[in-house]
């Protein structure tokens, strides 16, 4: 069954938005009594069937609804320089939503390439991405913030800054705790400043790296995400 996301659901009657109602009915020509799956990114979980097959607001029946589906007893929030090609950022959302990622914070970095992003579009990814792998949350997207700011703030995780130092930092797997809530920095691909890598520190996170391999900064956000979702299966 194709998996449709709609945010906001109340009641056994629905009306998917627009964009929904369009992707439903005119791209995959389902049609009135055909089940779909729908997902409202806060762990709700719908058995539905259409109702009123209408390309602009297309109605649709719950059937069946389960809450909290895929809850995690962790928490994993990644803060990531932006690449310079953006559909390379893109790849990392896709990916770590499909794996399994609470919440993504884009970092502006001293050495960043990439200065600005379109939320707007990025979202979208995120929420294509949910969809095709049946994910009943939906990961946080934040703002762009500057590396100074983010780090200064206080987060109620186990924190880890990555970077390259193939010497003295141990890798992530040999610190990560099964059911603690972590937050990770990836930098850009120039890497951390010194003066950031020292600040970090400074402000309690743990000095890391991400295996023996220099890793584009996607990947190894990537890489991140998959070692933490498996120390917690």
């Amino acid at each position: 069954m194709h998996t449709f996301y709609t945010p906001d659901i109340h009641g056994n009657i629905h009306r998917l938005d627009k964009q929904e109602s369009q992707h439903c009915i005119n791209v995959l020509r389902l049609q009135e009594d055909d089940r779909i799956i729908l997902v409202d990114g806060k762990g709700g979980y719908y058995k539905a069937k259409i109702k009123t097959g209408d390309q602009h607001k297309c109605t649709i029946e719950i059937i069946s609804s389960k809450h909290q589906v895929g809850k995690k007893n962790f928490r994993l929030h990644i803060a990531i320089a932006p690449t310079k090609n953006i559909s390379r950022f893109e790849w990392f959302l896709e990916k770590a939503t499909e794996i399994g990622i609470d919440e993504i914070t884009p970092l502006l970095c001293e050495r960043s390439e990439r200065k600005t992003i379109r939320n707007e579009r990025l979202d979208k990814v995120i929420v294509s991405a949910m969809k095709q792998s049946v994910k009943a949350y939906k990961p946080k997207l934040n703002r762009i913030t500057n590396f100074s700011e983010f780090i200064s703030l206080k987060h109620p995780s186990t924190k880890f800054i990555a970077w390259c130092d193939k010497k003295s930092n141990p890798e992530l797997k040999e610190l990560v705790t099964k059911g603690d809530d972590i937050l990770i920095l990836i930098g850009p691909e120039g890497d951390f400043s010194t003066e950031e890598i020292h600040q970090a520190i400074k402000n309690g996170f743990h000095s890391i790296q991400m295996g023996t391999s220099r890793l584009r900064t996607e990947t190894a956000g990537l890489v991140a995400c998959s070692t933490v979702n498996l120390i917690n299966q």
